[in-house]
């Protein structure tokens, strides 16, 4: 592969994984037209409510494209049916649970996140709308992220570009056109990820490697058997613990902006809605990595595993001096598109600076990331989240006493930066792992 190739990929998957917090980031920049900034924080909260809830269960996405991806590149069918089935009844068991105990998860999220008041109210509304889409939503992981492992990009940019497009349409009719404030911003959700999940259905029945095989009759044995689906629980464990860690720190961090006041409170949603799109670019960049790692399994080619190393390095020092140029330059501009409210928006500037120094710290773990998946050896990833996580903590305390709100920026912004340094401090385990894989196929 070149250069050239990568990007080929790359970019269609950066456009695809940029809608992804756009679902969010629209959700609280409709509402933030809204004068009161209430509104704001109250889709914040609810948007941190399902965050937990999906990025929970985000492993379905990323190991469901992995494993696709080796059995791509191995030409194996019946392991590509596996990779595709197996984990699209895993996550209609989750979102079908999810609905059944909806109640005491709005309870203990809300309880522990500290709202009162309206904000408490405003984001239970929210929640009680969006929460019948939680199957669709995790189904539609599994679909994305198989098409990813089949590198069929234009189908996975179409779901997801078709999904923002008409939730941003609908978002807009239901609170600016019709005064339907946070039941018209929770539908439009709710409809486009249902919708998104309907179009998966039409194009994976279309799908040559699912072809013949999509009736659940004629595909169910063997589905649940094999080292496969072994490997399946081994992978989702370590990307659900850290998954979890990530929670801890983004829930931690939304609930110790409680305490400073239901204007900082907005401030700091509009800064984290603008981080998830700066971090989604560098997941475009790690998709196309885990897809070039991941048949570089299926492949056993040791060539184009150390391409897809390469490439994620050179890139992810490229994307961070821009993203970082861009936001710098454009911030204002940025930060209004999200709300009306002066007094908020003078918050964002004063905190804005933190956000500038996320690229460069966090690049290299979120890219790099990607190459763990690919191999799916996430081991790695789980104990340097593990690593992050406990500096996270060993900082914020007494910063946060000392420097308040600047304090709690600190340590994310450290957090961003541990994950980076302790993946890559796992880069060469992981070239030792995948050299004795080529070697041990070499003597069988």
């Amino acid at each position: 592969m070149t250069t050239r190739s990568y990007l080929y990929l790359a970019i269609p998957l950066i456009i695809s994984t940029i809608t992804v917090p756009l679902l969010g980031a629209v959700d609280t920049a409709v509402v933030g037209q809204i004068p009161n900034p209430v509104y704001i924080g109250g889709i914040a909260v609810g948007t941190v409510i399902f965050n937990t809830m999906y990025w929970l269960f985000g492993f379905l996405r990323v190991s469901t494209s992995g494993f696709a991806a080796q059995a791509h590149g191995a030409n194996d069918s019946t392991r590509m049916a596996k990779s595709f089935y197996q984990p699209i009844i895993l996550a209609f068991c989750i979102g079908v649970i999810f609905i059944l105990l909806q109640k005491p998860i709005l309870y203990f999220a809300q309880l522990f996140l500290g709202v009162t008041g309206d904000v408490k109210q405003i984001s239970a509304d929210y929640y009680n709308i969006r929460i019948w889409g939680a199957p669709f939503t995790l189904m539609n992981y599994v679909i994305v992220g198989w098409l990813l492992g089949m590198a069929k990009i234009k189908w996975t940019v179409f779901i997801q570009v078709l999904m923002n497009v008409l939730n941003m349409i609908l978002a807009y009719l239901f609170v600016i056109v019709f005064p339907f404030q946070t039941a018209g911003v929770a539908s439009a959700t709710l409809i486009a990820e249902i919708t998104a999940f309907i179009l998966g259905v039409v194009i994976l029945a279309k799908t040559d490697q699912l072809k013949g095989t999509f009736s659940f009759l004629s595909s169910w044995s063997g589905m649940l058997e094999g080292t496969q689906i072994k490997k399946m629980f081994i992978v989702n464990r370590d990307l659900f613990i850290r998954t979890i860690c990530l929670l801890i720190v983004f829930n931690t961090f939304t609930a110790k902006g409680t305490a400073y006041g239901t204007e900082v409170l907005a401030a700091n949603a509009i800064l984290i809605q603008i981080h998830y799109i700066m971090a989604y670019f560098y997941d475009g960049l790690a998709n196309a990595s885990s897809i070039i790692t991941g048949r570089a399994v299926g492949q056993k080619n040791n060539e184009l595993y150390a391409f897809s190393v390469k490439m994620s390095f050179i890139w992810s020092i490229l994307f961070s001096a821009v993203i970082t140029a861009v936001f710098l330059l454009f911030r204002t501009e940025i930060l209004s598109f999200f709300t009306v409210s002066e007094e908020v928006l003078a918050i964002g500037e004063e905190y804005s600076l933190w956000l500038a120094l996320f690229p460069i710290c966090a690049s290299f773990g979120l890219v790099f990331y990607g190459i763990f998946t690919g191999a799916t050896e996430v081991g790695y990833v789980r104990n340097s989240m593990i690593g992050a996580v406990t500096l996270f903590f060993v900082v914020l305390f007494p910063a946060a006493d000392s420097w308040g709100n600047h304090g709690l920026w600190l340590a994310f912004i450290i957090f961003s930066l541990a994950r980076s340094v302790l993946l890559l401090l796992y880069m060469p385990k992981l070239a030792q792992r995948f050299t004795a894989f080529l070697n041990k196929d070499v003597k069988t």
